[in-house]
């Protein structure tokens, strides 16, 4: 008899999880302050946690809807980039220069991008074979 866990549960415990540590996002405030965030880098997600605790809330971003990670900009101090996503909003992020956050990021997304053409390519091989097969069928019948 094994045990039933929440689908939610079984989820997270899937997702490997390749990198974590704090970023600075910048708020959607009129202020538009720097806010640290605790961040979960996943083969298919970046999730942001507020006030650095896991506990909270989190905001997942799954790279489904993630577009690139772009404008990557550096000052002496940070390195400053942006994730836009598929509808076209940018939400903008810094890490200390040395940290390499953005690389970390845009790795995982390419992974997740190239993975995806795979499935994608091979998911249309296999209609246009299937669909190969039928026309074949057809072709035979009297």
């Amino acid at each position: 008899n094994a045990v039933k866990m929440p689908r939610s549960t079984r989820m997270k415990m899937q997702a490997e999880v390749i990198r974590e540590g704090e970023l600075e996002k910048r708020s959607d405030s009129l202020f538009q302050l720097w806010k640290k965030k605790l961040v979960v880098l996943t083969k298919d997600s970046l999730s942001l946690f507020p006030d650095g605790h896991k506990r909270a809330k989190g905001k997942e971003l799954g790279f489904g809807s993630i577009l690139k990670v772009d404008c990557v900009e550096r000052t002496g101090k940070y390195i400053y980039f942006t994730i836009v996503t598929k509808d076209r909003k940018e939400i903008d992020f810094r890490c200390p220069d040395q940290s390499c956050w953005n690389a970390s990021i845009t790795m995982a997304l390419i992974d997740f991008q190239n993975k995806r053409a795979i499935q994608d390519f091979k998911s249309r091989q296999e209609m246009e074979q299937a669909a190969g097969t039928q026309e074949r069928r057809l072709a035979r019948a009297p």
